[in-house]
């Protein structure tokens, strides 16, 4: 990759990352389900006057705006608001990748190598570090929740597997449009019944984040993400998204003071080791066994 580009995946992931954290901020006066709403409503308005509807089928797009739209984003706001710290949510919401892998092979017949079965065996017992030690930082339904989340994003992840080469940035405005009315009849019926007041009524912080994660994260984003994408194999910019995590629990811990415990710094690990063995698999293998040789021939 260019320097140019590496800077730019970078970047992303670090938008993503602390993204985390300002969604913890916006939820201190916005209800979880209204806030997601809001979030589309302005990356969807004005912008759907004046962008294309993406080359692909009216189904695709409603596919994504109700898995990714309004059931993994209302899921995940959601689990925070009951008790999941920003940190921890960034990353056990990578549990979309170990889904995505899985789904993959019963759906699309896609082959698992020993290395990625060896991944998705560790990260499930970093899960269960979490699933039998709830409290502190994450609690049991929040942990239900974000998984839950984790499978609605990757069940639009095949979704969009099958649509092949599209204008990213259209689809996702597109996909927008989807998620705002329904979860504002959600939040109406199951939040409040005075949406207008809430709205009125909040902060600068919380509007700092709104803005935050719907134009920044949303949109800019996936506008860089997606350019990479088209510039490079999935192969190579894949892996950058495993620093997401990373870049959550700093952030969350700077910002918000949220700090791990042992398990869950011990889970946290196991999680990651296994979706490193997921996403690079035998890429790492031949690295570190490169690593090796040169060492031995150093030696010698």
């Amino acid at each position: 990759m260019k320097v140019k580009d590496i800077f730019l995946a970078v970047l992303v992931v670090v938008i993503w990352g602390v993204n985390f954290t300002f969604i913890k901020i916006g939820l201190v006066e916005i209800p979880p389900i209204l806030f997601s709403a809001i979030r589309f409503a302005i990356v969807a308005i004005p912008m759907v006057f004046f962008i294309p509807f993406p080359k692909t089928s009216i189904w695709n797009v409603l596919g994504v705006g109700i898995f990714l739209g309004i059931i993994q984003f209302s899921l995940l706001f959601i689990s925070m608001d009951v008790g999941l710290s920003a940190g921890l949510a960034s990353l056990l919401l990578q549990a979309q990748v170990l889904f995505t892998i899985v789904m993959s092979y019963f759906l699309f017949k896609e082959t698992l190598n020993k290395t990625q079965v060896v991944g998705l065996t560790i990260s499930l017992f970093g899960f269960l570090f979490f699933l039998f030690n709830t409290g502190g930082n994450v609690t049991f339904l929040g942990l239900i929740l974000i998984i839950f989340s984790a499978l609605a994003w990757a069940t639009s992840n095949l979704i969009m597997k099958r649509m092949g080469s599209i204008n990213l940035f259209h689809f996702m405005i597109w996909v927008s449009l989807i998620p705002p009315l329904p979860l504002l009849t959600l939040s109406y019926f199951l939040e409040s019944n005075h949406p207008l007041e809430i709205i009125k009524s909040s902060t600068t912080p919380t509007w700092l984040a709104v803005l935050y994660v719907g134009f920044i994260s949303t949109l800019l984003a996936y506008i860089i993400w997606g350019k990479l994408l088209k510039n490079y194999t999935a192969a190579i910019v894949t892996p950058f998204a495993l620093l997401i995590p990373v870049v959550g629990v700093i952030t969350s811990n700077i910002v918000l003071g949220e700090q791990l415990n042992v398990v869950e710094v011990i889970g946290g690990i196991l999680i990651m080791l296994g979706l490193v063995l997921c996403v690079l698999g035998k890429r790492l293998l031949i690295f570190v066994v490169s690593c090796y040789h040169k060492a031995m021939q150093r030696t010698n």
